[in-house]
C-alpha cells in the first residue's frame, strides 16, 4: 500500500471516530434534556391533576408572586376515604370490634366498646397488636390486606408534594395511636406528623421497674370536624397550605386552610367509583352512608370556596397499586 492511500485510509478510520464520539455525545446529551417521568401517572388529565401541578409550581417557583417558603409549605392529609379504603367499614372499627365482639348500633356504644378494649394496656402492646392485626386482617372485598389498599394517586401526590418541599401531615378522626404504628411505612409519613383521636396514657412501670405508657379510658381529642383545625394548631402551629379530605368530618379543616393568605390548595375526593370500588355521597344522588359521607352541604360549599373535587371514576387513571 502506498503512503499516499495509506494516509487516505487514515483519514477515513479518524473521521469515523469522530463521528461516533459525537453520536454518543450528542446522545447523551439528549438523554440529559429528557422531559422528567411524570409524577402522578395514575392521574387522568383534568382540572384535579392540573390543579396540583399548577399549585406546585407557582408555590415553589421562587421568581413567583404566589411563592410559598418551605416552612411553609404545609400539607395536611384526612385518611380514611381519602387515603385508603374505608369501606363497608373503618378498618380501625374492625380492629376494635375482633378484639372485643359485641353488637355496636351507635358511636357511643363504639366509643365505649373501645375505651373497654385498650383500657390498661401498654402502649407498646397495642402497637404490637395493631401491627399483628394489619399482617393477618383481609379486606372482605378484595381479599387483600388493609396496607394494600391505598390509593395509588394520593401515595403519588404525598411524594410529588415532598419532593418540592412539602412537609405532609395526617389529620383524622381515627386514633392517633393507631394510624402512627403504620404510617411512616405506608405513607412515608412520621408519627410525630400524625393527628388524630388521642386517649390518655398514663406513666408508670412494669413488674421490673421499667418505665412504660399505659393507655386509659380517657378521650384527649376527638378529631374530627372543628377538632381539627384545632388540633392542626396544637400539633404543627401553621395554618396549611394545602388540605385534603373526603367527608364532613373533613369541612372545618378545609374551610380553614383555604381562608389562609396567599395560594391555598383544598381538595376533597368524591367516592363515585362501584366498579372500581365504592360510590357514596349523598352528594350527587350517590347513595347514603354513615362512613365517610359527602354530603350536598359539603359539595355545594366546595363549588362557593372553590376546593377542587377529585372524582374518583374520572380523575383516577388507577385506584390501587396492583391494578393494572
Amino acid at each position: 500500500m502506498t503512503l499516499s492511500l495509506r494516509r487516505r485510509w487514515f483519514l477515513l478510520l479518524l473521521g469515523g471516530l469522530v463521528a461516533a464520539t459525537l453520536l454518543a455525545g450528542m446522545a447523551s446529551w439528549a438523554g440529559a434534556i429528557s422531559p422528567p417521568a411524570d409524577p402522578l401517572p395514575s392521574w387522568n388529565p383534568g382540572a384535579a391533576r392540573d390543579g396540583i401541578v399548577s399549585f406546585v409550581r407557582q408555590t415553589t417557583d421562587p421568581g413567583s408572586p404566589r411563592y410559598v417558603p418551605p416552612e411553609e409549605r404545609i400539607a395536611t392529609f384526612d385518611q380514611d376515604g381519602t387515603l385508603w379504603v374505608e369501606q363497608p367499614v373503618y378498618p380501625q372499627v374492625r380492629f376494635i370490634l375482633e378484639r372485643v365482639p359485641g353488637v355496636v348500633t351507635t358511636r357511643a356504644e363504639l366509643e365505649k366498646l373501645a375505651a373497654t378494649a385498650l383500657s390498661g394496656m401498654p402502649l407498646e402492646t397495642f402497637r404490637a397488636d395493631v401491627r399483628q392485626w394489619l399482617a393477618t386482617a383481609r379486606h372482605p372485598r378484595w381479599q387483600r390486606p388493609y396496607t394494600a389498599l391505598t390509593y395509588q394517586p394520593m401515595q403519588e401526590l404525598l411524594r410529588y408534594l415532598r419532593a418540592n418541599g412539602y412537609k405532609t401531615y395526617i389529620v383524622t378522626g381515627g386514633g392517633q395511636d393507631f394510624v402512627r404504628v403504620y404510617a411512616e411505612e405506608l405513607y412515608g409519613i412520621p408519627p410525630e406528623q400524625v393527628i388524630g383521636s388521642a386517649g390518655a396514657t398514663r406513666y408508670g412501670y412494669d413488674s421490673s421497674g421499667r418505665p412504660v405508657l399505659t393507655k386509659e379510658p380517657r378521650l384527649l381529642l376527638n378529631d374530627n370536624d372543628a377538632a381539627k383545625p384545632e388540633g392542626i394548631q396544637l400539633m404543627i402551629g401553621r395554618r396549611p397550605t394545602a388540605a385534603f379530605g373526603n367527608s364532613s368530618g373533613d369541612r372545618q379543616m378545609l374551610e380553614y386552610t383555604k381562608a389562609g393568605d396567599g395560594p391555598r390548595l383544598a381538595m376533597v375526593v368524591l367516592h363515585d367509583d362501584a366498579r372500581r370500588e365504592y360510590a357514596y355521597g349523598p352528594a350527587r344522588g350517590l347513595p347514603d352512608t354513615q362512613v365517610g359521607s359527602f354530603t350536598p352541604a359539603l359539595d355545594d360549599e366546595a363549588t362557593r370556596q372553590g376546593w377542587i373535587v377529585i372524582s374518583m371514576k374520572n380523575d383516577w387513571r388507577r385506584l390501587f397499586s396492583f391494578d393494572r
